[in-house]
């Protein structure tokens, strides 16, 4: 009998900023797959479509706010998912902000701290309240969003480049740490994605064509070619994978 090591029935799985671009499209294919998904992200309104919309393609799933730069809220959502359900299998980290789009040395206090609370602090203690959960039930999966800005910092991008990497280092601490507890940890590192999020990027011609022009490919990717890559680190078909940041980039960093 062939075996679907994609399968994700009877996982409960939390996605953050999901009511849109790359978090939706995860939240919806993890769904496909038999994932109950709670749809997370700052308003509730836009995770309730997504949800919603899952349901009507007959997937499983339901709305949860969640500020990732509150601690407060971080604990609510947490206590909400142990009184539901007892358990969390799957943690996507997704939720990231880029306020400030401008040269390095004009970054004021008021970006950097929103950026590094969000996107470290954030994903930090959204990691370790998952991982408390996944420990007491035998292990589970998370993946961090990180971005090829990591790697190559973005020009205009400073601090929010400073806190990709951040995720990256993140990520192997918590695989090396978390291994030997059934918690798998990895990243995706996407590239140039077309989300609303990287807006700036696509309303400008001359940065938009030259970014393309960095890539073998020569186009730019859709959310959707993001997912897969998540379902693969969170699904059966990478149970031996830990600690390891994927570049999805066309090329680009080649």
């Amino acid at each position: 009998m062939a075996t679907n090591i994609f399968d994700l029935t009877g996982k409960i799985a939390l996605v953050t900023g999901a009511s849109r671009g790359i978090g939706e499209a995860i939240a919806k294919l993890l769904a496909e797959q038999g994932a109950h998904v709670i749809v997370s992200s700052r308003k509730l309104d836009g995770c309730q479509a997504v949800a919603d919309q899952i349901t009507a393609d007959g997937g499983s799933a339901q709305a949860l706010a969640c500020h990732v730069g509150s601690m407060e809220q971080i604990e609510e959502v947490f206590a909400t998912i142990k009184s539901t359900f007892g358990k969390l299998d799957i943690l996507v980290n997704n939720a990231a902000t880029n306020p400030y789009f401008g040269h390095i040395l004009d970054t004021d206090l008021g970006a950097y701290t929103k950026t590094v609370d969000v996107n470290i602090r954030g994903y930090f203690f959204m990691s370790i309240e998952a991982g408390k959960l996944m420990r007491e039930n035998g292990g589970g999966s998370i993946v961090n969003t990180a971005s090829i800005n990591a790697l190559q910092p973005g020009a205009m991008q400073g601090i929010y480049s400073i806190t990709k990497a951040a995720v990256v280092n993140m990520t192997k601490s918590f695989a090396k740490e978390c291994g030997d507890l059934g918690i798998r940890v990895n990243a995706l590192l996407p590239g140039f994605t077309k989300t609303q999020f990287a807006g700036a990027l696509f309303t400008d011609d001359k940065i938009y064509q030259s970014a393309i022009a960095q890539i073998p490919m020569k186009r730019h990717a859709e959310p959707s070619e993001m997912a897969g890559t998540v379902l693969y680190l969170v699904s059966d078909a990478s149970s031996y994978t830990n600690g390891e940041c994927i570049v999805v980039d066309g090329g680009m960093t080649l």
